[in-house]
């Protein structure tokens, strides 16, 4: 088992998302910075689709019940065993009863522990992983939570890795936006505005959408549509003009006209931008 010595501000379990729902109104969730979660995977010798914590900000502490090994990677953080000085971003031998803690986010916001063997607790319609939306999936990580580690006795581990260069955190985040498919309800000066403008992330954030600070996009058309489907790094603009991105426990419908949508590839830089990182968007076709 992994104990929770010290969950932090949010601490969830997280895979590659439960895919294939969105029909019957179920969100992906799944790591926002999948990138992180893979290469964590990779070293810890897992693996792509085994299930790791995912740290916002604080980070957390835990403590396994037999030696595992480990890997901190995702947001660079400060790595202890014990109260000891340990490798971010490498593996890592954690004796048994050893506390394990990443410390809070040097910059960026999620860091990602993975654990050889992965996490197991019990999936939901196929994946293990916490929907902030939905409640699906183990619940956020509570101090003096206990989790199941998974065993490598009949498991087929890939090759593990002793280092590998992990991408930086970007200082000003710039996400590409294809137009559509409610960029008509927009004037065109708004299309100018999203794709000129600096916008800063919104401390009101979360796995569900990254709201923006910055200057209001002018409707061309008032009222709200009905309700209708909507993916993964849509931009809607809700009535205040401000656009929200959407992340992975994103509702798979809205009634808020969507200007523009991120392509999925390239949000993991959005999952490491704290509040107050400057913004800025431009147009794709």
């Amino acid at each position: 088992m992994l104990q929770v010595v010290r969950a932090g501000a949010l601490t969830t379990v997280q895979d590659g998302g439960r895919t294939g729902y969105a029909h019957l109104g179920v969100p992906r969730a799944g790591a926002l910075d999948s990138p992180a979660r893979l290469l964590a995977n990779r070293l810890a010798g897992n693996q792509a689709d085994a299930a790791v914590l995912e740290t916002t900000l604080t980070g957390c502490a835990v403590r396994p019940t037999r030696a595992v090994t480990a890997v901190v990677g995702g947001a660079p953080c400060r790595v202890t065993v014990d109260g000891r000085p340990a490798p971010w971003g490498a593996p890592v031998l954690v004796p048994a009863g050893a506390v394990l803690e990443a410390h809070g986010a040097q910059y960026g916001v999620r860091s990602y522990l993975a654990f050889r063997g992965g996490l197991c607790p019990e999936p939901v319609l196929g994946s293990r992983s916490a929907d902030l939306l939905s409640g699906l999936g183990p619940a956020p990580l509570r101090d003096g939570d206990s989790l199941p580690l998974g065993t490598t006795r009949n498991h087929t581990l890939a090759p593990g890795a002793d280092c590998a260069p992990w991408p930086g955190i970007p200082a000003t985040l710039v996400l590409p936006v294809l137009p559509g498919p409610r960029d008509d309800w927009f004037t065109p000066a708004a299309l100018r505005t999203l794709t000129t403008a600096v916008y800063r992330v919104s401390p009101h954030s979360n796995r569900i959408g990254l709201r923006t600070e910055g200057p209001a996009l002018e409707r061309a058309r008032q009222g709200e549509l009905p309700s209708e489907g909507v993916v993964l790094g849509s931009i809607q603009v809700p009535p205040d003009g401000r656009p929200v991105i959407f992340l992975n426990d994103h509702p798979t419908t809205g009634g808020y006209p969507v200007i523009g949508v991120v392509p999925e590839q390239t949000l993991s830089t959005a999952a490491q931008a704290a509040p107050g990182t400057e913004l800025r968007f431009t147009l794709i076709r």
